[in-house]
């Protein structure tokens, strides 16, 4: 695979949630499992719910108790889309786990899954900026900038884009090398977030 189908990947799960647009709607996974494809399809899902969890939250009068509740599901949100980077990167790394790494290889900045999770929250800003864009019940001043933003948002997706086929490149000719490193999240680990710990 290559970023060019990546990109094609996050874009339909986008389409497919704003068909009903809803939160709580029914996730179906069309790729089998244990292929990267199913496990990116997931994490743009759980992404693109997130997405909208966040623009409810900031409903100026949510009820306090929903947004806490919301709240808490954002938290879960955040857990599920780590524990999916992680599964993304050990897929990639068990793909290339036979792969002579050259003596004078680098370790990246960040490891392939990670840049894949930033290139699928930009699939997100670019369909709801481009729905800013095209909003005909907003004035031209206000189509005109998010056109100007959108096409930003663009040249990121492509430049990022190349960026990662070119380090899965070099990760697969031994050139860079990676590995996977747990987030160790506290917040929502009983034994280590003190306020969960001292509330007996």
């Amino acid at each position: 695979m290559n970023s060019k189908q990546y990109n094609q990947i996050f874009d339909n799960v986008i389409e497919k949630y704003h068909i009903k647009d809803m939160v709580d709607q029914d996730f179906e996974n069309p790729f089998p499992n244990n292929n990267l494809e199913h496990l990116l399809y997931r994490k743009c899902w759980i992404d693109t719910v997130q997405w909208h969890y966040e623009d409810i939250i900031r409903i100026p009068d949510i009820d306090p108790v929903d947004a806490l509740k919301l709240k808490r599901k954002i938290d879960a949100s955040n857990q599920d889309r780590t524990d999916m980077v992680e599964y993304v990167d050990s897929y990639f790394l068990n793909k290339h786990k036979d792969v002579h790494v050259a003596e004078n290889a680098k370790l990246n900045t960040e490891s392939p899954a990670w840049a894949l999770d930033r290139l699928s929250i930009l699939a997100l800003k670019i369909y709801h900026m481009n729905e800013e864009a095209t909003r005909e019940a907003a004035s031209s001043e206000h189509r005109s900038a998010c056109k100007i933003k959108l096409n930003i948002l663009l040249e990121q997706r492509e430049d990022l884009s190349e960026a990662i086929d070119d380090l899965l490149i070099d990760i697969s000719e031994g050139k860079k090398y990676m590995k996977v490193y747990k987030q160790m999240k506290m917040y929502n680990d009983d034994d280590l977030n003190p306020m969960l710990y001292k509330k007996d």
